[in-house]
């Protein structure tokens, strides 16, 4: 058990299990001048409730209460029009914002799409860094225990932080630069399971245009035929989803919705950006491929 509670600490944070799990250290917040308030009526709290953790060279979150939305935009000279909203993972209770969000949103940026970066609501967690380490590795592997069924840690208002926050982006594409019928999503681990949710709960044009699901739960879902477009990637050996089958993208394929799958050899679960030495590197550039072939990053009249 203690193996178990070990990589399944290391994991949500967004760390390969094959690497050196670095030391968690209370970290102080960081300055976020440009985040948005996903709800401007609701009313924060005096003090933060807010945890933030220094996982090795990464900065992470945990019990996340006002949710927030912060913009990465390209330069203008290169924007593309389209709009990725990015949603980092961490098993609902901790978000690893500089692995699986901010790092991956000036990449989009650096290559012409708007990006924003949602810090969505989270189960609570002790507030001292140990204890919260502790209980949150056991609550992942009781929750991991049946690799047939969906993880049983989730988190319904994430869901709701994307649907909202997808509408405060097509609100405001002429402010941003965005073309309203290009904001899509990507997203990391429980990032991938609330962007995945955010597809198939939302109606109609409330949901994302397309999305990319990252190192999600492989297993089927029902899925609509007018399901938007996934870019689905996972790595072979990912020891967090020991996944037999590629249930998801079948069902994609049932509903004879576009996917598409990368299923990498290597890279266990949390690559991130991507795992050097593995060809999990190419995910963003894959992703921004497909993207570029299905006509997204393509001006539109509509902007």
């Amino acid at each position: 058990m203690k193996a178990v509670l070990f990589a399944a600490t290391a994991l949500l944070l967004g760390a390969p299990v094959a690497a050196q799990m670095p030391v968690a250290v209370p970290a102080q917040a960081p300055a976020e001048p440009d985040a948005i308030q996903l709800y401007p009526e609701m009313k924060a709290p005096k003090v933060s409730t807010e945890n933030w953790v220094r996982f090795g060279p990464d900065l992470a979150v945990r019990n996340v209460t006002v949710p927030t939305l912060t913009p990465v935009l390209p330069d203008p000279a290169k924007a593309t029009g389209a709009a990725v909203i990015v949603a980092p993972g961490g098993a609902f209770m901790l978000l690893s914002m500089e692995h699986e969000g901010w790092s991956v949103a000036r990449w989009l940026a650096d290559h012409g799409i708007a990006a924003f970066v949602l810090k969505y609501r989270l189960n609570q967690t002790p507030a001292d860094t140990d204890e919260a380490a502790a209980y949150m590795g056991k609550r992942m592997a009781d929750s991991l225990r049946d690799p047939t069924a969906p993880p049983s840690i989730s988190e319904p208002r994430a869901t709701l932080d994307a649907l909202a926050a997808l509408k405060l982006v097509r609100a405001n594409a002429g402010k941003w630069g965005v073309d309203a019928g290009r904001v899509g999503m990507i997203g990391f681990s429980a990032g991938a399971m609330t962007t995945l949710n955010a597809a198939l709960e939302g109606k109609g044009g409330d949901r994302p245009a397309y999305i990319g699901y990252v190192y999600g739960p492989m297993l089927a879902r029902d899925v609509p035929a007018d399901a938007p477009p996934m870019f689905a990637a996972i790595a072979n050996d990912d020891s967090l989803f020991p996944n037999p089958s590629y249930a998801l993208v079948e069902a994609w394929r049932r509903a004879h919705a576009p996917v598409e799958l990368h299923a990498y050899e290597r890279g266990n679960h949390g690559f991130g950006k991507g795992l050097p030495g593995t060809t999990t590197m190419g995910l963003l550039p894959q992703f921004l491929s497909w993207m570029e072939m299905r006509g997204l990053l393509a001006a539109k009249a509509s902007q």
